[in-house]
């Protein structure tokens, strides 16, 4: 196995030697201290969001794209959305929208957040290619299992998925693994292909959610625990920040494309401000200002 080194916030490629079967690890620390500490949100959201950051992070990963990729959670439960984007060179946001006063205990799953729904990720290449959607209904205890369901599903692509997230001393963490299978052309799976499989999935159940989200184990150190004994490679990692797209002149855009009298219904002593719902920072816009964007 080629040893590099080891850090958090980043997505490291890898290939299963004796199967061929490729696979990237996630590892974050700090940067979803980043996302989650913008907003007062309660630990059990703040758990689903990091979740949904690590997996958004993962399935992106396993894509070539030029563009932003989306992965959003919508339901009828106390956390009606948690959504993540990443574009191609490593920029992640983040945000979730919920009902405090709907929210009871400190579970953490599915079913007790976000109840009923669905999950889909998107890819939007710009103006002149057509989107890619995935969509599935919520059915598991955690995103990564709703993910599986997907996969399961599809005819196309292969994939098995592990994930994990904490919150500690040290701040947010949080860890994943996804092994991917393209189908076999002929639809015909020799029987040894099917035992690689088999078998790689097996050895990446047994990873632990410590395991996955210990700083003082690398994603390499891991990659090795799990599958020395196939043979791993690892390969250049990526390195993902945080990092919004919100701007003053996007604001400002969106309020002239707005009806003149509901910017004045919003307005209070005559300004208006609009705060990014990722990263939470305002524009203040005053009297000025406002009427500057009606004879621009």
């Amino acid at each position: 196995m080629a040893m590099t080194t080891g850090g958090d916030d980043l997505v490291l490629p890898f290939q299963i030697e004796a199967s061929g079967l490729r696979g990237r690890l996630v590892r974050f620390g700090s940067l979803l201290d980043d996302i989650l500490a913008r907003h007062a949100y309660p630990e059990p959201v703040a758990h689903l969001l990091a979740e949904t950051v690590v997996l958004t992070a993962l399935l992106a990963s396993a894509l070539k794209y030029e563009g932003v990729f989306t992965l959003q959670a919508k339901g009828d439960g106390p956390v009606r959305l948690v959504v993540a984007d990443v574009t191609a060179d490593g920029a992640v946001r983040a945000n979730a929208m919920f009902d405090e006063s709907r929210l009871t205990g400190t579970a953490t799953t599915v079913p007790a957040l976000l109840g009923k729904g669905h999950l889909a990720f998107t890819v939007d290449q710009g103006q002149d290619t057509e989107r890619y959607q995935g969509i599935v209904d919520l059915s598991g205890e955690t995103l990564w299992e709703c993910a599986q369901h997907y996969f399961r599903q599809s005819e196309q692509l292969q994939a098995g998925l592990r994930s994990a997230v904490r919150h500690g001393e040290t701040g947010w963490r949080g860890g994943g693994i996804m092994l991917q299978r393209l189908p076999d052309p002929d639809k015909q799976v020799p029987t040894d292909r099917e035992d690689d499989w088999r078998r790689a999935m097996v050895l990446l159940g047994s990873a632990t959610d410590d395991e996955l989200t210990q700083p003082a184990l690398s994603g390499e150190a891991l990659l090795f625990r799990l599958y020395n004994e196939d043979g791993v490679r690892v390969f250049p990692s990526q390195p993902m920040r945080f990092s919004c797209r919100c701007s003053r002149e996007r604001v400002a855009s969106m309020l002239k494309s707005m009806p003149k009298a509901e910017i004045e219904s919003l307005a209070v002593d005559g300004r208006v401000e609009v705060a990014c719902e990722f990263c939470n920072t305002r524009y203040d816009f005053d009297r000025d200002q406002l009427a500057a964007l009606y004879t621009a």
